[in-house]
């Protein structure tokens, strides 16, 4: 995978660690894909009738969608819920889940990615997971997107992928959360897979290492980049779906891109150049931004990776 990054230019504010997690996510993604099945996958979370874009073509085959998940595609943060799940199982104690709550909120009520924030989650997680076999979390992710995720996908969203699904299109997660956990929640609403942040395993361990660094800003769109290269998609052709300024790399990336219950700063962003806004949210939530609702349901939208760390306990 390493070869991909001289396939296609690249803006300068990719870095090299940028490259090497967005190429391991692709290469961890394309791998995930060649598993079989999960026989619960299905079209679960679909309800209702929602807006679709005049967009997808039908049949365009070098064509795909890529969509982020916090807030985009599920409300919340997916390693929050990731986390309260680890914590039911007493993989660390209640004051870090008090700490890991406490966080969640703020990200909700301020609304931005902080990057100390991103390293305290990443340090964190990285911690938790160190020594436990990949197979064991992916078997316990299972269990919590049942118990904690699956009521939480937006339905209008869920509608938009599916829409580039029956043109017969590939239809990717794009991620900071840990690439075992998008995978399970690409798989089981059906979609081609996921590229999602890549934690270092031997042997089927986790080391607490990170190859490259999280998959977020510009390093989602060296994955984007990276699998396009990989699956042969014409950029220009494709979609992009995301609710955070953050993600404008991989926005401005293809021909289609689209803000999804966007915060203030890509909303501005995306009507300066007339992109396609979408808003999901209460009617509460969306005024508070500057958007009409649109067939919103549920809560407020929580926040995303960068919002959320785990805490292990001092000892």
């Amino acid at each position: 995978m390493a070869a991909l990054g001289w396939l296609t230019p690249r803006r300068r504010s990719a870095t090299a660690r940028s490259v090497l997690a967005g190429e391991a996510a692709a290469e961890a993604g394309l791998k995930s894909t060649q598993e079989s099945a999960d026989p619960r996958t299905g079209a679960a979370g679909v309800t209702g009738a929602h807006e679709v874009p005049d967009f997808p073509v039908f049949g365009d085959d070098r064509a795909a969608a890529f969509f982020d998940l916090d807030n985009t595609v599920m409300q919340g943060a997916s390693i929050f819920h990731f986390g309260r799940g680890l914590y039911k199982r007493k993989f660390f104690q209640r004051r870090e889940l008090a700490k890991f709550a406490w966080q969640q909120a703020w990200f909700r009520l301020a609304g931005v990615e902080d990057p100390e924030h991103m390293q305290d989650a990443r340090d964190s997680a990285l911690s938790i997971v160190k020594g436990h076999r990949v197979s064991e979390l992916m078997s316990i992710g299972e269990e919590i997107y049942d118990e904690y995720m699956a009521d939480r996908i937006w339905p209008g969203t869920r509608a938009l992928a599916q829409a580039h699904l029956d043109a017969g299109q590939q239809v990717w997660l794009v991620t900071a959360a840990p690439v075992e956990t998008a995978t399970i929640i690409a798989r089981r609403l059906g979609l081609t897979g996921a590229l999602g942040t890549v934690a270092e395993s031997v042997d089927g361990v986790y080391t607490g290492k990170l190859v490259g660094e999280p998959l977020h800003g510009p390093a989602k769109a060296e994955a984007v980049r990276a699998l396009a290269a990989t699956e042969g998609f014409d950029l220009d052709r494709c979609a992009a779906y995301s609710d955070s300024h953050n993600d404008i790399p991989m926005l401005s990336l293809v021909g289609h891109p689209y803000a999804i219950n966007p915060d203030t700063k890509l909303r501005k962003h995306a009507r300066r150049l007339e992109w396609r806004l979408r808003d999901y949210r209460t009617g509460r939530k969306a005024a508070k931004v500057g958007i009409p609702a649109a067939a919103g349901v549920g809560a407020l939208a929580g926040g995303t990776l960068a919002a959320v760390a785990l805490h292990r306990r001092r000892r």
